[in-house]
């Protein structure tokens, strides 16, 4: 585990899959999950090389074919920590002989975690050093402490986000997404959310109709906000089972559609790199005001 800490925040990152374990502010207030295996064993986990499901979890490059499980195997491989210091943490997964066997691509991906001030920026920097184009997906899957909200209760929440109007894709089916946009109501971005809100699982939203999302306190002043540019977002927590907890989730990807059985480069929302390039991106939570 390594920390970064300033005078607002403290963070923690392990480096089994580069995760965050805990987010404190200077009272000691902690608001991320604690990964209580009762409810949810994850923090935040980092989602490559694909984000959600593929159909079947059968992944077809050219005439072979490949077996990657949900959201991809970076949350559950060691990372190699890089960089620290009080406001800076950079760790490096490589390909390896193992990951190479459900994923046939050469590539190097860092994740480093940089406090300013009440923000965190998670930053993700994807390198292709392979000769062919390296197809992947990324996303991460923070979960946030409710504020009021307590292990065994009926989770409720309330979410700001800057789209007063959005529609949602459905990813009920064998874990993949199906056609079709759904309205969710909203009081001009003010949505109440409960459990029985993923009842089909995430909430998502792609088109980058959503790029900014507050968890709420009573007094509708924001606990945490995440500002981000990614394409598609999820909002999830688990249905039935009384977890304090909602994760607010930006994506670079998404499932596949249901009985999709295409080439993995024709899959929803993926992303390329030619030989030789980098891919970068970032998202911030900030904490408080």
């Amino acid at each position: 585990m390594e920390q970064n800490k300033n005078d607002r925040l403290t963070v923690t990152v392990s480096a089994l899959g580069a995760e965050l374990q805990s987010i404190k502010d200077a009272n000691g207030k902690e608001y991320l999950w604690d990964g209580d295996e009762r409810y949810w064993n994850r923090h935040s986990p980092i989602l490559f090389p694909i984000v959600c499901g593929l159909w079947e979890d059968t992944c077809r490059l050219g005439r072979q074919t490949f077996r990657l499980s949900r959201h991809g195997f970076a949350r559950d491989t060691a990372f190699t920590l890089v960089r620290h210091s009080d406001e800076r943490v950079t760790y490096v997964l490589t390909d390896s002989e193992e990951t190479r066997r459900d994923y046939p691509f050469h590539f190097n991906l860092s994740v480093t975690y940089r406090i300013t001030d009440n923000r965190i920026s998670v930053i993700w920097h994807v390198e292709n050093t392979d000769r062919q184009t390296l197809l992947f997906q990324i996303g991460g899957h923070p979960a946030f402490l409710v504020p009021g909200c307590q292990k065994g209760d009926h989770m409720r929440a309330k979410l700001r986000i800057d789209n007063p109007e959005p529609e949602r894709l459905y990813g009920n089916v064998g874990g993949c997404i199906t056609p079709g946009y759904h309205p969710v109501k909203t009081q001009d971005g003010l949505w109440e959310v409960e459990e029985e809100t993923f009842i089909d699982d995430a909430v998502i939203f792609d088109r980058s109709q959503v790029r900014h999302v507050e968890l709420l306190d009573a007094a509708d002043e924001p606990v945490v906000t995440l500002d981000f540019k990614t394409p598609a977002v999820g909002i999830w927590t688990p249905a039935g089972k009384h977890a304090p907890f909602i994760c607010i989730e930006p994506w670079y990807g998404i499932s596949d559609w249901a009985e999709f059985k295409g080439p993995f480069e024709d899959k929803y929302l993926m992303n390329r790199l030619l030989p030789g390039a980098s891919f970068m991106s970032e998202y911030t939570i900030t904490i408080g005001r």
